[in-house]
């Protein structure tokens, strides 16, 4: 029987897909590094007070993606080319999902819309982010060689989607409610399907690379689309709810550290 717990276990076991797997994810982090960093310096003078958890969330990001690179860097192996198709951030913004790269290199002040877009984008992405690492937590919270960063990254993601949860509700009780709600359903929708491509793909090359046979990779394919079938009905649902987190002013303080990655 194919589980996740074994799925992943198999990637981790051959050199080549645990460098394509720390590849795509040191990628996707150092652009949500660079996104954050680029909008907390240009929010506009009204939500100038959420610089300092814009840059923070930013630094999150970084750290995340310097510490695949330490993963591979302990075995010895160098990050690979990352497939187009497999790049999620970028396949959200061609479907003008959260802000545009040309947006955010131009040094013109955010407008209050553009700072909820982020915001929804975020919430909607970090639902996910979230529910990925707390699923690695739970099967490889203990693993010798991958343990500690994913316990460390899954407890910055949930301290990133309980930012977006406060600040967005903050804004709707401004009275942005609506404009909140419809930016999340368009966020949410395009999402679903942006991961069940990329999922497809990176499975793809997951199978390539471990040379599954094809009955498993239909196997495996057959449940991301089922997966899609599930959130395009119902499931998307779970990322546009807001309620106020148990984790309040998650992003408050300083980023921490993570010297043992460098």
């Amino acid at each position: 029987m194919i589980s996740a717990r074994s799925l992943f276990q198999e990637i981790v076991d051959n050199d080549n897909s645990y460098r394509l797997f720390c590849s795509i994810a040191a990628s996707g982090e150092a652009q949500g590094g660079w996104e954050n960093g680029r909008i907390a310096a240009l929010l506009p003078a009204s939500l100038r007070d959420l610089a300092p958890k814009v840059t923070r969330h930013g630094a999150d990001e970084d750290k995340h993606g310097r510490i695949f690179q330490a993963l591979m860097r302990r075995r010895g192996l160098t990050p690979t080319d990352v497939p187009e198709e497999t790049d999620y951030t970028m396949l959200l913004e061609r479907r003008g999902i959260g802000l545009a790269h040309d947006k955010l290199r131009r040094d013109e002040p955010l407008t209050e819309l553009d700072v909820i877009t982020y915001l929804a984008h975020s919430r909607v992405t970090e639902q996910r982010a979230a529910e990925q690492m707390a699923m690695l937590k739970k099967h490889f919270g203990d693993h010798p060689e991958v343990g500690k960063a994913v316990r460390m990254i899954a407890n910055d993601e949930d301290n990133h989607l309980a930012y977006c949860h406060e600040e967005l509700l903050g804004l709707a009780r401004a009275g942005h409610g609506r404009t909140i709600q419809r930016i999340l359903r368009e966020c949410a929708h395009a999402e679903i399907a942006v991961y069940r491509d990329v999922s497809l793909a990176v499975m793809d090359h997951m199978g390539r690379i471990l040379r599954w046979p094809k009955a498993k990779s239909a196997v495996l394919a057959a449940g991301i689309r089922a997966m899609y079938g599930y959130e395009r009905l119902i499931g998307w649902r779970r990322m546009v709810t807001l309620r106020m987190p148990e984790r309040r002013n998650a992003l408050g303080g300083p980023a921490t550290s993570a010297p043992e990655f460098v």
